[in-house]
């Protein structure tokens, strides 16, 4: 029997809006907008807390957001893509064998592209916190992965996007308004002695998180990296 059950978290559902928000913030402030490289630079570090937040959620946080119930050996996802186009295979109650190792290779691509922004530049005024140590090949380095990463992160939520209309209009899976409510049809069962619900969010947990998250990131941006170096000036 199925029946609509309380599978993603309000801090995984607002993880994933605000992620998908400050991937179109930064694509906006380079692309769209004149003279907002400042707020590009912003939207990177705040970015950069999303990965961090998510990192540690997904250690502590509720049963579904958690790496070790999505995160599935190669046997696993194999045997996954094999019922892939039936559409009477059972639902997965949180992300699939496949779709698990799409949101790691989402976290690394945005990792990726978020950390190498700590050393870019406008070349005008503006230089990320980190560029003062690096030497020109690691610079070079940084500024090829910042762009590769996120044109392959395009590539991904193309991916991302054609799985949600493929999942709604093939298998009937209604994976997007899924991500808004926290709710999917699923089978009703037991697993592991318990519910397939969650029972809550943690919401106070998940605080405490995002203030240690937040204050990692002040660590980066604030207070390890040197400070900028200004000529004196005598007359």
């Amino acid at each position: 029997m199925k029946k609509n059950a309380l599978i993603w978290d309000i801090p995984t559902r607002l993880f994933h809006w605000l992620l998908v928000g400050s991937i179109v913030a930064q694509y906006a402030t380079v692309n769209w907008l004149d003279n907002a490289v400042q707020w590009h630079f912003y939207v990177g570090y705040f970015t950069l807390f999303l990965v961090v937040f998510r990192l540690f959620w997904g250690v502590v946080g509720t049963r579904y957001a958690k790496f070790t119930q999505f995160v599935k050996g190669p046997k696993l996802v194999v045997n996954y893509l094999k019922s892939l186009f039936d559409k009477h295979a059972t639902p997965t109650a949180g992300h699939n064998p496949l779709g698990g190792w799409f949101v790691i290779v989402m976290l690394i691509l945005v990792a990726i592209q978020a950390i190498s922004g700590l050393f870019m530049t406008d070349d005008i005024f503006l230089d990320g916190p980190y560029r003062a140590l690096a030497t020109e090949e690691v610079l070079s380095v940084m500024s090829s992965l910042h762009h590769l990463a996120f044109d392959a992160l395009l590539y991904v939520i193309v991916l991302h996007i054609g799985a949600v209309i493929f999942y709604t209009a093939f298998k009937k899976q209604k994976l997007a308004p899924a991500m808004v409510h926290g709710k999917k049809e699923v089978f009703h069962n037991e697993v592991d002695g318990k519910h397939i619900s969650i029972e809550h969010s943690k919401l106070v947990r998940a605080l405490i998180v995002a203030l240690i998250a937040a204050f990692v990131v002040y660590l980066v941006i604030e207070v390890y990296p040197p400070a900028p170096q200004v000529d004196d000036f005598y007359y």
